[in-house]
């Protein structure tokens, strides 16, 4: 008996003990991030990150005790060989997620979860198109010798080789002690007696975000995802039902009550409509918002021509979220992307679904790959069903990581409107992708490479909206600027800041009566409504969507980030970290007003999800 129980308890705090040693090393390989961290806020990361690794390891050790059971009664081959491919299955799986962990945060700036396996289950070329090969082949090396070093460590403590464990004669009390140790390790993996069970609030005891982070346990916060991924009506149960039904009521788009009350921009109600949707473009890229000179140097002088909304700000945080927020009116979620459920989707209204039944033919203009993240099936559910991708353009010209780079696509475009017969009105999108990490462009004015790729996108747009003034069909088209998603120039905002969402919105077109700027607060989500109201068409089935130029209307920004939200008006900018369950930003005139709207907003956002 004492044998298996030193054994069981030896593989727990074996199991803590790497967990723990993970966090010294993620925070030597981000020195940068940490290297004016003192000792003491190390030792705290360390102690505070605990509860996760005590979880964790008692959910790793169930197995190992219950092998020892089976022990006490047999000493067949079996048993061992079960628990030898174990340990050696989860030094792998281990050392995956710690690995991938390692090299991804520094991309998305959140601890591993579902979303980066969304993206390279969907599409593994383009989910490693960010990274050189080289990075790749080194991920995969340094997980192939952490993965050794775990089997080694596990085979080297808990090695029974030399001297077998016998059969007791006392089986059933030693298999009732045994038992009883495996069912106590029920304590740490709930993380105590108390009402609230164990989740990654639990870690964070800084108002230094870099420090929550570095005490979270990567593959607890992998598990804790999946868990996220159903069952949306049980998340985010901020307040009972009726209080958030009276707030959500408040925050929803109004009927228009005189037919002049709305301004219009446009000079007809059935332009074409052009949407270009910008890849990680955002407004600290533009003179005009008060960003950097000489970068976006187009899109100020469309700024000046067309109509430009001056506090306009991203839903989310990658193109898969942002795509649904811009063409369906639909938040970004933070801790799914609605993407992934095809069921969902096809029940999501949409500007195609509205736009083709008020006649518009409906085209799609995109480099990449169009399967990557369910991309296409969701296109497909709004009624485009014309998709340009990658497929469409000759190997020759595919030279980009993503697929053809973006003054391909748009001579593609500009050739199609000049010598195809085009059914008007129309609406066509034309998604780019060059300004995306690696930010390698046939392209070179500035020495930034990051910024040279924006530079590089927005002198393709600007060729592109030149060209096509020279055609007949500009008179009649409004051209929609809005990128994807959050911007990325800067790179050292804050992810939970609000100014890390400012982005551009800007319509232009022969079709735009006059330039003028807007400062009504909105985001992606808005512009559902906002273009369908220009156009006299119903929107009311996109219930989050709110028409920017109805004054009846609130007016606010909603943005999410992994397990946490922002909300923004003039008065109130507030920032909830949900994993904390606290306050990150509240700042304004009136702080703290937009918490409990935010609260509202993000619960009816997720039962509607479990109804979709």
């Amino acid at each position: 008996m004492k044998r298996r129980l030193i054994q069981f308890i030896t593989t727990y705090f074996l199991f803590v003990f790497i967990f723990i040693l993970q966090k010294p090393i993620f925070m030597a390989y981000y020195h940068t991030l940490y290297n004016k961290v003192s000792w003491i806020e190390w030792f705290n990361v360390i102690w505070h990150g605990l509860p996760l690794d005590l979880s964790l390891a008692g959910y790793l050790t169930a197995i190992p005790g219950l092998l020892l059971i089976a022990s006490a009664w047999t000493d067949s081959g079996v048993i061992r060989n079960i628990r030898k491919y174990y340990f050696l299955f989860t030094s792998i799986l281990l050392s995956c997620i710690f690995v991938g962990d390692l090299g991804l945060y520094g991309f998305w700036g959140f601890r591993l979860d579902t979303t980066p396996l969304f993206y390279f289950f969907s599409s593994p070329k383009d989910a490693i198109a960010s990274v050189s090969v080289w990075v790749v082949l080194g991920g995969v090396l340094a997980m192939a010798v952490y993965a050794a070093f775990l089997y080694f460590l596990f085979s080297f403590v808990l090695n029974n080789a030399k001297r077998p464990l016998k059969i007791p004669y006392r089986r059933l009390n030693v298999s009732g002690v045994l038992l009883l140790a495996t069912g106590l390790l029920f304590i740490p993996i709930r993380g105590g007696f108390s009402a609230s069970t164990m989740n990654l609030g639990k870690v964070y005891f800084s108002a230094d975000q870099k420090l929550n982070h570095a005490a979270i346990n990567p593959s607890f916060s992998l598990m804790d995802s999946f868990s996220r991924q159903a069952d949306f009506d049980k998340q985010y149960r901020f307040m009972d039902a009726a209080k958030a039904d009276a707030l959500f009521s408040e925050m929803i788009d109004k009927p228009v009550t005189a037919t002049d009350s709305i301004p219009q921009l446009f000079t007809t109600e059935r332009p074409n409509i052009l949407l270009i949707v910008l890849e990680s473009f955002s407004s600290h890229l533009m003179e005009t918002l008060g960003g950097e000179p000489g970068v976006a140097v187009n899109m100020d002088k469309f700024a000046k021509e067309g109509v430009l909304f001056t506090h306009f700000f991203a839903n989310s945080f990658r193109t898969d979220r942002g795509l649904v927020s811009i063409l369906s009116g639909y938040p970004a979620q933070p801790t799914t992307s609605i993407m992934k459920y095809t069921r969902k989707t096809q029940n999501l209204p949409s500007i195609p679904a509205s736009l083709k039944e008020a006649g518009y033919d409906l085209q799609y203009y995109y480099g990449g790959d169009a399967d990557f993240t369910n991309m296409r099936s969701y296109l497909v559910s709004t009624g485009m069903e014309d998709i340009i991708s990658d497929k469409d353009f000759p190997v020759s010209e595919r030279l980009s990581k993503w697929g053809a780079h973006d003054d391909v696509v748009f001579n593609r475009l500009i050739d199609d409107l000049k010598t195809k017969p085009q059914k008007e009105p129309f609406f066509k999108v034309m998604q780019t992708s060059s300004s995306h990490e690696p930010f390698e462009v046939p392209y070179q004015k500035l020495a930034n490479k990051r910024l040279n790729a924006f530079a590089y996108t927005d002198s393709c747009t600007g060729d592109f909206i030149r060209r096509f003034k020279e055609t007949p069909l500009w008179e009649n088209t409004v051209v929609i600027l809005v990128p994807d998603h959050l911007g990325a120039y800067p790179e050292d905002i804050n992810n939970l800041s609000s100014d890390r969402y400012k982005i551009p919105l800007i319509f232009i077109g022969g079709a735009v009566k006059k330039p003028e700027q807007i400062e009504t607060y909105g985001s992606q989500t808005d512009i559902a409504a906002t273009l369908l109201g220009q156009l006299g068409l119903p929107h009311e089935e996109f219930t989050f969507s709110k028409n920017l130029l109805n004054p009846a209307s609130p007016h606010f920004a909603f943005f999410t980030f992994p397990n946490a939200f922002g909300m923004v008006t003039p008065d109130n900018e507030v920032v909830f970290n949900c994993e904390s369950n606290a306050i990150a930003v509240d700042d304004g005139m009136h702080k703290g007003e937009n918490l409990d709207k935010g609260k509202a907003y993000l619960q009816k956002l997720y039962d509607d999800l479990a109804k979709r």
